[in-house]
């Protein structure tokens, strides 16, 4: 199938600036830039032109897996569904991310993680994927089966990401035990929640510091990517620096993002936050650091349609990036910290990831994306 295209009339954002012209792709990669009208090709009538977008922390597979409480859906068609969701909010390259930790909905960690990696696996060899997958390993360093679960996957070719995470009331995240327990009240008694509690915090004594370690060291050994996650202090930050992390995920405070900002760690944080206006667990909002300089990766955590409405958003005021600068949260920027060298930028020789969309009263209206010259939403 040819994927020569023709853009003209369109908004297209490099990284620099916002041209009104034409964008030419040949055998699936961006070929040249014009500016000015063309009176060939597809007129895109003034929507925008951007980058498929990077999403390197979502959350959003296993929900397809395992729907409801101990219900555990076709492996594939649950792949297809999450890829779907996923192309059609203009997301082209995708960090799948999974827990290693606990259950989700009543079916253990372990009998999830199989089969969502084969899932993905079938999918992917018969073409039946519009996004481009990768994984992203989230390592619950207080589970005494975090190991485990990690060697099962880690020398997998999709994985390109760990990230290191305590979510054990009293840490971090929930640093407040009050709101760990306010997270959990739906599922749990007060009397449970007591015993829970204690169960996670004798097990992170018992293992978080060497699941750190070992973590780290099996990123180092495979050249793979390395996340902190929740870091609430500058303290934290230091002890994911001694360890080799180079993205700092969701940091809780401004001083821990500060404290990443010059140890030089690429920040993200969730799109959902800055669509909703603030953290819904009471953090730092995202548009907070953004207006301070201190963001630089947008990821849909839990909603892939929230990272270019976050994107339109941070771009106007009151924070005021301006579009390429916004663009690049969800393109450049996570491209660069993922090492895909191919991809993220509207320029000649990359790869023609593209998504057009317009504004219509304040929301961007997804009209259609390409991955590689082919459109596949």
């Amino acid at each position: 199938m040819s994927t020569d295209l023709i853009f003209s009339n369109a908004r297209i954002v490099t990284p620099e600036a916002v041209v009104t012209g034409t964008l030419r792709v040949e055998d699936g990669r961006i070929a040249a830039m014009e500016e000015g009208g063309s009176i060939v090709g597809d007129d895109a009538d003034g929507d925008y032109l951007i980058p498929g977008m990077i999403d390197l922390h979502t959350d959003h597979l296993e929900r397809h897996v395992a729907p409801r409480p101990g219900v555990m859906w076709n492996n594939v068609s649950a792949a297809m569904a999450h890829d779907a969701q996923v192309a059609t909010a203009g997301i082209t390259t995708v960090f799948d991310s999974l827990s290693l930790m606990g259950e989700h909905k009543g079916v253990p960690r372990g009998s999830l993680l199989r089969p969502m990696v084969d899932g993905l696996e079938a999918a992917r060899r018969q073409d039946m994927l519009r996004a481009d997958h990768f994984l992203h390993l989230r390592c619950e360093v207080a589970d005494p089966h975090v190991l485990d679960y990690l060697q099962v996957l880690v020398d997998d070719p999709a994985v390109r990401l760990l990230s290191i995470m305590d979510h054990t009331p009293g840490q971090r995240q929930y640093a407040q035990v009050e709101k760990w327990r306010q997270a959990n009240r739906h599922r749990y008694s007060e009397a449970e929640l007591d015993v829970l509690m204690r169960q996670r915090q004798e097990s992170q004594e018992a293992h978080a510091h060497r699941h750190r370690l070992a973590i780290a060291e099996l990123a180092a050994g495979r050249g793979l990517a390395l996340a902190s996650h929740d870091d609430e202090t500058p303290a934290h930050v230091d002890e994911a620096v001694s360890l080799g992390v180079s993205i700092s995920e969701f940091p809780t405070t401004a001083s821990a993002a500060q404290a990443a900002r010059s140890h030089g760690l690429s920040i993200l944080m969730g799109a959902p936050n800055v669509v909703r206006g603030g953290s819904h667990s009471g953090n730092v909002g995202a548009a907070d650091l953004a207006a301070a300089g201190l963001l630089d990766i947008l990821a849909s955590d839990y909603v892939p349609i929230s990272m270019l409405h976050a994107v339109c958003l941070l771009a106007e005021a009151p924070v005021g990036l301006g579009l390429p600068e916004a663009v690049a949260l969800v393109s450049t920027n996570p491209a660069k910290a993922a090492g895909l060298d191919d991809r993220g930028r509207i320029a000649p020789g990359l790869r023609a990831d593209l998504v057009r969309f317009r504004l219509i009263d304040g929301v961007p209206h997804i009209r259609a994306v390409w991955r590689a010259g082919k459109r596949v939403a």
